[in-house]
């Protein structure tokens, strides 16, 4: 069986637990179960912290428990740890479109939210350390994109606009996971390569502040992306099980293109799942339920794509 997986937090968790071979959502063993498997394997930079706006957002949405800080030092830790694994479990790192049709395991590291980035030619830099995909924002807006929990929705800045170009020009993922609505719009009208949103549902089928609605669904699809369901429970309904994700599945392939559905899982970035999908051995039953979509869905529409967008003509390295 194979897989991509747009977004998993391994080197995150790995500050906490066991990622390689210890029990959990995800591990680098289990991974390796698969015939051929690519994750997203996600660099999110920052620290736990308490402070008040955790409490609205938990009271608002139920996302948060603790809000956070970014730090540039724990982006190079976990690019660090990225690197180990790369070392010592014979896992590549992906860094063009070919890998993708390796056998086994490969990485492709991913930066979640630009909060740590100084300016927009700070690409080249996280390019030479081995990043393929940046996620403009994460909950907190920054100088180049408004988030969805944005209380003042500005889209893409001057400087968000110059990032996506040199995303687009370098062979990197533009990922709009956590984007607000407008810098979607704004980004999917200006990028001249497919964008992902690597991990939401579908506001038409359950309305949250992280889903995203049909107009965003349509640009995204436009511009020959895809859309990554994911796990995250808030997300996906009332009672949230492995049917709501093909539910949202659904929505978004008969309704804009069976090609342009993908998975987000967000594995170890998750405290709960949805009943049925556990861990990364219940993709076999998500396989199950989407039939005839399945491939499309858990990895040949991701491959087409990202072989577009890592093969892109480069400047600048």
């Amino acid at each position: 069986m194979n897989l991509i997986d747009l977004h998993q937090d391994l080197a995150f968790s790995s500050m906490k637990s066991d990622v390689i071979n210890g029990p959990g959502q995800s591990s680098i063993k289990e991974l390796k179960k698969f015939d051929s498997c690519t994750v997203f394997s996600v660099v999110f930079p920052h620290i736990n912290t308490w402070n008040e706006f955790a409490e609205i957002l938990t009271e608002k949405y139920r996302m948060l428990s603790q809000s956070t800080s970014p730090m540039m030092q724990l982006l190079i830790e976990q690019v660090k740890f990225y690197y180990y694994v790369s070392r010592s479990e014979n896992v590549p790192l992906i860094s063009k479109g070919s890998d993708l049709s390796l056998k086994g395991l490969k990485m492709l590291i991913a930066l979640e939210g630009t909060d740590v980035l100084t300016d927009p030619f700070d690409v080249f830099l996280l390019k030479r350390l081995g990043f393929r995909s940046i996620g403009l924002t994460w909950n907190y807006d920054t100088k180049f994109a408004a988030s969805c929990m944005s209380e003042k929705d500005y889209g893409l800045t001057g400087a968000g606009k110059e990032l996506v170009k040199l995303c687009n020009s370098n062979g990197m993922v533009v990922d709009l996971g956590h984007s607000s609505r407008n810098t979607i719009l704004d980004t999917c009208e200006i990028s001249s390569s497919p964008v992902v949103f690597s991990h939401g549902n579908a506001k038409g089928a359950f309305d949250h502040i992280r889903n995203i609605d049909d107009r965003c669904i349509e640009a995204v699809t436009g511009t020959g992306g895809i859309i990554g369901i994911t796990a995250i429970p808030p997300t996906l309904g009332a009672d949230p099980g492995i049917e709501d994700m093909v539910k949202h599945m659904e929505y978004v392939g008969d309704r804009f293109g069976w090609d342009h559905v993908a998975l987000g899982s967000d594995f170890l970035g998750i405290s709960t799942t949805p009943k049925g999908f556990e861990s990364v051995d219940k993709i076999r039953d998500l396989a199950s339920l989407l039939g005839k979509h399945s491939d499309q869905v858990l990895w040949k529409n991701a491959q087409t794509v990202l072989e577009k967008i890592l093969d892109k003509q480069v400047s600048g390295s």
